[in-house]
């Protein structure tokens, strides 16, 4: 897949593609389905999308809401046959830009889009005033097609990221899972910690959360792909995703224990999924106590992972 931060800089053979347009925050079912209309003979299969998201541009001081950071959605974007991803910069310039020039200036004259395909409620251009219509009225004038992809619900119930991420704070990652059509991941950097894990007998690979939507925080069954590096594979394990009361700090983490394994991952890239939600965090009456449960957690989790 070839990913491209701009509308100017293409060659000719990055143009022309059929796209799906949208935030696909997620990447689930009902943008699975877009996608798999957008896709057309002859064509080269594209996503358009927006880094940040331009609810971050608006509200930068709003809760975290993303369920996949850019890394997260580019992989799954990928595994879906994304062959050209735009990930167009939305600044000021595409905040202001009115929908007909979006169109014109961004899709026709720099993507040279051949054909866009966009769910029911896509709004676009300046105060989101462009909807699915207006593109298809003006598909017809400057001669791309347009499709529009239906809503799509699970036994009468629309699926969308809000309902995810409902299902991910009350600690049901297999509901988001069924919404998502994958399973909920956190991807990024292994990063340096206290080491405290590794004295308890219990190695953790730490990795920031910042700016996503937090499921229910505590412990999880969990599989790991290991992305980089010498390590790189598909893994079984326990997470512990909070605050870490027993030490008494407070910035978010997810600190994830890999079974039978050994080695070092510091600087590595980790794609760890959340299978099963174990129990809440706690705060242990001193070390013993907290060993004792972190032995029972991953008994649970490998009983657990054993079926999924």
């Amino acid at each position: 897949m070839r990913t491209h931060t701009h509308w100017t800089t293409l060659s000719a053979s990055d143009r022309g593609a059929s796209v799906a347009m949208g935030n696909f925050d997620g990447v689930h079912l009902g943008h699975q389905s877009v996608i798999a209309q957008a896709q057309r003979p002859g064509a080269a299969l594209g996503i358009v999308t927006f880094e940040p998201h331009p609810r971050q541009f608006f509200a930068p001081k709003a809760p975290p809401f993303r369920l996949m950071n850019a890394e997260a959605r580019s992989h799954r974007l990928e595994k879906l046959g994304v062959e050209q991803l735009y990930v167009l910069p939305f600044d000021a310039t595409l905040a202001v830009m009115e929908a007909e020039g979006f169109v014109r200036d961004v899709l026709v004259a720099g993507l040279g889009v051949s054909h866009v395909t966009v769910g029911a409620d896509f709004c676009f251009g300046r105060g989101r005033k462009g909807t699915a219509e207006t593109l298809r009225t003006l598909g017809a004038d400057l001669g791309f097609g347009v499709t529009i992809a239906d809503l799509v619900a699970i036994e009468g119930v629309e699926i969308s990221s809000t309902a995810i991420r409902t299902a991910l704070s009350e600690g049901r990652p297999r509901d988001a899972a069924g919404m998502l059509g994958h399973w909920h991941r956190i991807e990024g950097e292994v990063l340096h910690g206290d080491k405290r894990g590794k004295g308890l007998g219990f190695p953790t690979a730490n990795m920031g959360v910042d700016g996503l939507h937090l499921p229910r925080l505590g412990v999880y069954a969990v599989k790991v792909d290991v992305l980089t590096g010498p390590h790189a594979g598909s893994y079984i394990g326990a997470s512990s995703l909070g605050v870490r009361p027993m030490f008494g700090e407070n910035q978010p983490n997810l600190e994830t224990f890999l079974f039978d394994f050994e080695g070092d991952l510091y600087g590595q890239h980790l794609s760890v999924a959340l299978i099963d939600y174990l129990r809440p965090e706690m705060k242990f009456d001193g070390l013993d106590a907290l060993i004792a449960q972190m032995n029972a957690d991953c008994d649970r989790a490998r009983a657990i992972l054993a079926d999924a």
